[in-house]
């Protein structure tokens, strides 16, 4: 982070989450579904992906 000129303690909340190791996740992101889900004020996250999955579809 120094060498890119950025200030550590700007990013203490997530060094600290990565100080003792973090469990097996999916990231720390929003994801381009949630982001375009709350941008459109859709009621479903399934409206904003391109290939919806439930258990009748599973396939795109």
């Amino acid at each position: 982070m120094r060498s890119m000129g950025l200030n550590p303690a700007d990013f203490e909340g997530y060094l600290l989450a990565h100080k003792a190791g973090l469990p097996p996740h999916g990231g720390m992101g929003i994801g381009l579904e949630r982001l375009t889900a709350r941008l459109l004020e859709l009621p479903n996250l399934r409206q904003a992906c391109l290939f919806p999955r439930d258990c009748k579809r599973l396939r795109p």
